[in-house]
């Protein structure tokens, strides 16, 4: 059970992680010093998805701590940076 839903978890996080980097890249190739940028912009972005993904994968293993609650934020976080983030990095890149 905890091998799986710790792989749900990565199925379901690892679009936000992606698209919280395509946005961060292009704001990076849209500004002349954007390498700098990057990791100011990108890193704090991660650290929710990164949270509520260990939680999740924890909750599949512990018996007290819950697996539902944190999961489904992560797929609420996943679903937001799909809409959000394909136009963040168009905006970026159109006015870059």
């Amino acid at each position: 059970a905890g091998i799986g839903a710790t792989a749900l978890t990565l199925l379901v996080g690892t679009p936000a992680i992606t698209l919280i980097g395509a946005a961060g890249a292009a704001v990076a190739v849209a500004l002349p010093r954007g390498g700098l940028l990057i990791s100011v912009l990108v890193l704090p972005l991660t650290i929710p998805v990164l949270i509520f993904g260990v939680s999740a994968s924890y909750g599949a293993v512990a018996d007290p701590a819950p697996f539902l609650q944190p999961f489904l934020i992560l797929a609420a976080l996943t679903l937001f940076l799909a809409v959000l983030g394909p136009a963040a990095a168009a905006l970026a890149l159109r006015h870059g």
